[in-house]
Formats: structure tokens, C-alpha cells, sequence
């Protein structure tokens, strides 16, 4: 076949008989030789959104300054933003630009420079071979662009180097209405371009697919070379038609060929990429019914395991040493813990005290399943390897599209944020998110079942739970059954109101002859020497979200506890503040801060009935008297969008009735701010 190939190349002045009608395998054959092995790897996506970037906006200036072709205008869309690491391989398409200058105006040559950057690209991946011509085009389009979009500006750099780069000469007297149509014809064929090897990207990144569930991929590499082709000997000719352009002479390059062969390339590019998506989407689902029966019938964790995530083997995370998934996982409770690439150090480290623990009984075993929805890149494998040495546990290692993805986030609400799901030795689910229970309670809710989270959360002493290890002075104070104030808000006024009145109220000798204690806890920052009476806001509230969340997962009708813990949520959104009065980890009432503050300063008023009915039932009662003469507040509550199942109704926790649903989009503009908002980023 090679000779036959050989056979076939073309000839000066015979390239209409073996280009344009060469059948596509030979073409394929001769192409291909040109090609060694893929070992140049460099960031592909980002130097395509640049390229993409740069044409676009170039075409849309040439457009503009062609006089009657406003009707012809290029389509832009919205800028792409490539990564700030990026660094552009200027060596490379100053060498490949330097091959397609100044070249006659002939197909036969194009074809002879087309290879020859083929050759010179033969360790490269064919789309990025595709890219890096694209792109060396780019820096001669876009300055050429450029330059005529200075022509009526005064700058005499930009004339200068118009006159050096020669366009100036296309500038003279009638020489851009003459060439209008060229110019014009030159932007098509280059958005042409554009679309191919986005094509061509695309394809290739759906190639991550086994091709036995998606047949139609098979074919596709043979078609992605010859296309490949097909670009780059267009570039050059677009670059020689450029030349000619800025020429005196009155040569011209044939583009009209390339472009219908494009338009060609194209059409079949995104019929075979419909197809290959159609045949994903019919595995997929196949995957999808097959787990989901599994999951059913089963008796093993292990085949239930396999078929969700079918991989070989599993790799302890701090090593990467390869281990057997029977035998690490055979009769065993699995802790599947879920999360994309982007968790933090809290988010494994709530897990190492339930490692430690369950590794000394080996009745349970912890999974790490990383989940990429579209393509594994190579910054996400850098990242993933990352995280994976950050954990002792067992760890999923997959650089491909797997199908139980879907059920994971369809069956276990997956949406982005961290989850562990609980699976029996027989492989029944005993807890589709046990996350939230692990933050609140941690070792406590040990095994992690819903029955376990059941009784956890109808205990009235959450708040200790919450609080406990964040702050030194919090276990002494529970222990002691110590009355707690914790409170924070928006205002750094009623902040420092609060502080003093409710200081002043501990320190009162009606409370002092009494005997109770009363501390001060701000959730948030103090000031300087004051941190051992502070908790930091984002691990605060992201315990008490998970409280919430928690308890509405479980689908029963909203108690106490509940009620309490959406009263707090509605009260993070205050333009004031908001205070909890806890006995111990007990919490005896909360209040928005206008109240609060209030029934606090009037301690003067309410503070002979503490001998006789003692502080909490003084305090709520004349609590309870602000109320009513206070003006009644809308309530707002922010449920995280990631966290899992959303409840469809939610209760007031002031009046019992169902709260209106809205939809609250936020942006802190990649500010961390107070470190509040953890779950609702």
C-alpha cells in the first residue's frame, strides 16, 4: 500500500488529477507517513479560544473597512477566556508562518508547503497540528487587521508598520473596493476554517469513548487526519491569497476549491459527531437501566460497584498503589464519597477521624469517586493526582467518561458538591448523602445510616454539636450547662451594641446573685485579643446549613429542631443581626437582632422575675411582649443549590405557613468575603 501511496503523489501541474479526485484512503496513506508519535503535548483548547478569539474579531475590522459590506458581516460571538497559564508556543508559529510566506499563488505549491508543516508537526496530535497553522495564520490576519483599522488614525507607528507590512498598498486609491470581493471570500473560507477544526475538537474529545459503545467513532480518526489535511493546505492558501493582497502585482490565490471542500469537511464532521452523540446518549441510558435494575436485585456491594464505576482496580490515594477490588471491597459497608475536583482541605479532612476509625475493625472501607461531567484534560489529571495524594483512602482513577455518572447525579442528586453515599455489604443504599450528618455530628453519627441520622437530628442539643471543636472555650462551657450567647450579623453597630448590653447583662447582680452564667459568642470576627469568644462565620454556617439539609432529606413533617434551624437560616440574611440563647448545647430561643437587642436592653424591666421564674422563661416572656408590638418581617431563606434533594415545600418558622419559592442568583466576584456563604458558592 505504500507504493501505491507513493505512486499517487502529486506531480508539478498534475495536482487536479491526484489531490482534487484522490480516493480518501490514499490521501489518508499519505498523510499519515508524515506522522511520528504524539509526544509535543501543550494546552491545544487554550490556544484554539486565542486563535478563535483573534480571527473572529479580525474578520469583523476587514469587514467594517470593506466599503458596501456591512450585509456580509461575519457573525462574533462572546469572547472565550483562555487560562491565565497559558503560554502561547511563539517559536512554532513563527516557523510554520515563516514555510507559508511569500509563496506563488498555486495549489500544486500549497499542497508541497501543506506537507512540509505536516512534516515539521509529525510529533504533534493532529488537531493540535490543525490549531498551531490556524494560529501562525492568526498573527499575520490579526495584524494585518490591525493595521487596517488604523489606516484614518494618526498613529505614525501604525503607518509605519503598515507601509513595512504592506498594507498600505492595498489602501491606495481603488485598490480595497477592488479587492472587496477577495477580501470578503478570504473571511468566509477563514470562519469556514474555524468551524472545521472546532469540529474536528470536538470529535476528538468524544473520542474518549470506548468504540465499541459508540461504533461511529472508528471511523472518525481516518476522517480527522484527511480534514486535518484539508485545513492546514487552506490556511496556506489563505495566507498566499494575504500575500497577494498586499502585493503590487495583480496575482491571485483560487480559494473557491478549498471552501467548497471545507463546507464539505464540515457537514460530514457534524453529521459524524450527531451520530457519535446519539450512540453516547443510547449506552448511556442502556448503563443507566442496567444500574439502576442492579441496584434492585443485587446481593453483592462489589457488582453493584463494578457496574457503576467499571474500572480494574482501585489505588490507595496517598501511595497510587493498585489494589484488588474484590478484595478490598468484598463484604464490606462502602463509604462512596463523591465530589468534583474542586473540594478543599475541609472537605477531606472531616473524613480522616471516620478513616481512622473504621480502619481498625476493616468492616468498612472509604471510596473516593471523582466526577468530571464533560472531558478529563490534562490540567484536571494534574489536579485529580493532587487531591488523590491528600487521601488515605481507596481512590477511582478514570481518565474517561463513565456511564453511571448519570445515576449518580440523577439517583443521588450529585450537583457539584461533596456527598457520601452509604452502601451495605449486599449493596443496598443505607444513606444516599451522609455528608451533612458527618459535619454536624462527625464520629457520632457512626455508621452513617438514615436511622442514625433520624435520631441525631431530633436532638434539641445540636447547636454544642455544631460549635464544638470550633471553639477552645465552647466544651467547658457546654459541660458547665453554661447559658450561651451566639450571635453576628451584617451590622457592626448592633454588633458592638449587643456586645456591651449583653455584657452588662451577664455582669448584672441580679444575675450574679443568682448564679447563672451567661457567655458571649460572636460568629465572626472580633477584635484583636478577643478570638477566644469567636467563631469563624463559613464553619458556623455551613453547620447549621447542613442541619437544615439534613433534616429536609429525610421527608417528615418539620419539628422543633427544624423549625428552629430555618428560624437561624432566615436570620443570616438580616440587614442587622441575630442572636441564639443556648443552656449548655441546648438551644432555649433565637431572635432577629432588632428584637433581641431590645428585650436585652430593657433588662431593667423584666429582670425581678428571674428569681422567682428564672432567665430563660423571664427572657422568652418578655421576648415574646417585643414581639408583639414589633413590626412583622418578611422571612428569606437561601437553600444551597448543590446540596442535594431540594424540599418542594418549606415552612415559616414564625407563622407555620408554606414560603413562597423564588430562585436567587449570587455572585461575591471571586471574593472570599467573611467565609459565610461555603455552601452557597
Amino acid at each position: 500500500m505504500a507504493t501505491k501511496a507513493s505512486s499517487q503523489q502529486p506531480e508539478k501541474g498534475n495536482l487536479k488529477l491526484s489531490i482534487w479526485s484522490t480516493d480518501h484512503e490514499v490521501l489518508n496513506q499519505l498523510i499519515s507517513a508524515t506522522h511520528a508519535h504524539d509526544d509535543e503535548k501543550f494546552d491545544v483548547e487554550s490556544l484554539f479560544i486565542i486563535v478563535d478569539n483573534v480571527l473572529k474579531s479580525a474578520t469583523q475590522i476587514v469587514v467594517t473597512a470593506v466599503p458596501g459590506s456591512q450585509a456580509l458581516t461575519v457573525a462574533r460571538l462572546d469572547e472565550k477566556i483562555s487560562k491565565e497559564s497559558f503560554s502561547s508556543p511563539l517559536c512554532t508559529l513563527k516557523s510554520i508562518s515563516c514555510e507559508m510566506q511569500c509563496k506563488a499563488p498555486s495549489e500544486e505549491v500549497a499542497y508541497e508547503t501543506a506537507l512540509s508543516i505536516l512534516k515539521k508537526l509529525s510529533n504533534y496530535s493532529w488537531a493540535a497540528k490543525a490549531v498551531l497553522t490556524l494560529a501562525a495564520f492568526a498573527l499575520d490576519y490579526g495584524e494585518f487587521s490591525w493595521l487596517l483599522a488604523q489606516n484614518q488614525s494618526s498613529d505614525q507607528l501604525a503607518k509605519s508598520l503598515g507601509t513595512l507590512r504592506r498594507v498600505s498598498i492595498l489602501l491606495k486609491g481603488p485598490n480595497l473596493e477592488k479587492h472587496r470581493d477577495a477580501l470578503i471570500e478570504l473571511n468566509s473560507v477563514i470562519k469556514t476554517t474555524l468551524e472545521v477544526i472546532e469540529c474536528i475538537l470536538e470529535l476528538k474529545k468524544l473520542s474518549n469513548y470506548d468504540t465499541k459503545d459508540v461504533p461511529a467513532l472508528s471511523t472518525g480518526e481516518d476522517h480527522i487526519r484527511v480534514d486535518v489535511f484539508w485545513a492546514i493546505i487552506t490556511v496556506v492558501a489563505s495566507t498566499t491569497q494575504l500575500c497577494c493582497l498586499t502585493s503590487d502585482e495583480d496575482q491571485k490565490q483560487e480559494l473557491s476549491r478549498f471552501s467548497v471542500k471545507l463546507n464539505v469537511a464540515v457537514s460530514e464532521l457534524r453529521s459524524q459527531i450527531k451520530i457519535c452523540k446519539q450512540q453516547i446518549e443510547e449506552t448511556e441510558a442502556k448503563y443507566y437501566r442496567r444500574i439502576v435494575d442492579l441496584f434492585l436485585t443485587t446481593t453483592e456491594v462489589v457488582e453493584v460497584f463494578k457496574e457503576l464505576i467499571p474500572i480494574k482496580e482501585l489505588f490507595i490515594g496517598s501511595t497510587g498503589n493498585p489494589v484488588n477490588i474484590d478484595e478490598v471491597l468484598k463484604g464490606k459497608n462502602v463509604l462512596l464519597f463523591i465530589s468534583g475536583l474542586d473540594i478543599s482541605d475541609d472537605d477531606i479532612s472531616i473524613l480522616k477521624p471516620i478513616h481512622e476509625l473504621i480502619s481498625k475493625e476493616d468492616q468498612y472501607k472509604i471510596v473516593w469517586i471523582p466526577i468530571v461531567e464533560q472531558y478529563w484534560t490534562e490540567d484536571l489529571q494534574k489536579k485529580f493526582e493532587v487531591l488523590r495524594a491528600k487521601m488515605p483512602w481507596y481512590v477511582v482513577q478514570y481518565f474517561y467518561p463513565i456511564a453511571g455518572i448519570r445515576f449518580i447525579m440523577e439517583k443521588w442528586h450529585f450537583k457539584g458538591k461533596p456527598s457520601v453515599v452509604v452502601l451495605s455489604p449486599q449493596g443496598k443504599v443505607e444513606n444516599d448523602n451522609a455528608i451533612h450528618m458527618i459535619r454536624v455530628w462527625g464520629i457520632k453519627a457512626f455508621p452513617f445510616t438514615t436511622a442514625v441520622e433520624e435520631t441525631l437530628s431530633r436532638n434539641p442539643d445540636w447547636i454544642g454539636s455544631i460549635a464544638t471543636g470550633v471553639n477552645p472555650n465552647i466544651e467547658s462551657w457546654i459541660k458547665e450547662e453554661k447559658y450561651i450567647f451566639f450571635y453576628g450579623g451584617k451590622d457592626n453597630e448592633w454588633i458592638q451594641q449587643f456586645t456591651k448590653r449583653a455584657t452588662a447583662l451577664a455582669n448584672d447582680p441580679v444575675i450574679k446573685e443568682a448564679r447563672i452564667s451567661i457567655e458571649l459568642l460572636l460568629v465572626g470576627k472580633g477584635s484583636e485579643g478577643e478570638e477566644t469568644h469567636c467563631l469563624i462565620p463559613g464553619r458556623f454556617w455551613i453547620g447549621i446549613e447542613s442541619m437544615f439539609i439534613s433534616a429536609t432529606q429525610r421527608e417528615t413533617k418539620a419539628d422543633a429542631v427544624t423549625l428552629e434551624i430555618l428560624k437561624l437560616l432566615s436570620y443570616k440574611n438580616e440587614s442587622t443581626g441575630w442572636a441564639v440563647l443556648s443552656k449548655g448545647s441546648s438551644v432555649v430561643f433565637s431572635g432577629r437582632g432588632t428584637t433581641i437587642l431590645k428585650a436585652v436592653e430593657e433588662f431593667d424591666k423584666w429582670k425581678k422575675l428571674v428569681q422567682g421564674k428564672g432567665f430563660e422563661l423571664s427572657f422568652m416572656g418578655y421576648h415574646n411582649l417585643v414581639l408583639e408590638t414589633s413590626q412583622k418581617l418578611c422571612s428569606f431563606i437561601d437553600i444551597p443549590k448543590g446540596s442535594g434533594k431540594i424540599p418542594e415545600n418549606v415552612k415559616c418558622p414564625d407563622c407555620l405557613l408554606d414560603m413562597e419559592a423564588y430562585i436567587r442568583f449570587k455572585c461575591c466576584h471571586n471574593c472570599d468575603g467573611d467565609g459565610s456563604d461555603s455552601l452557597l458558592d
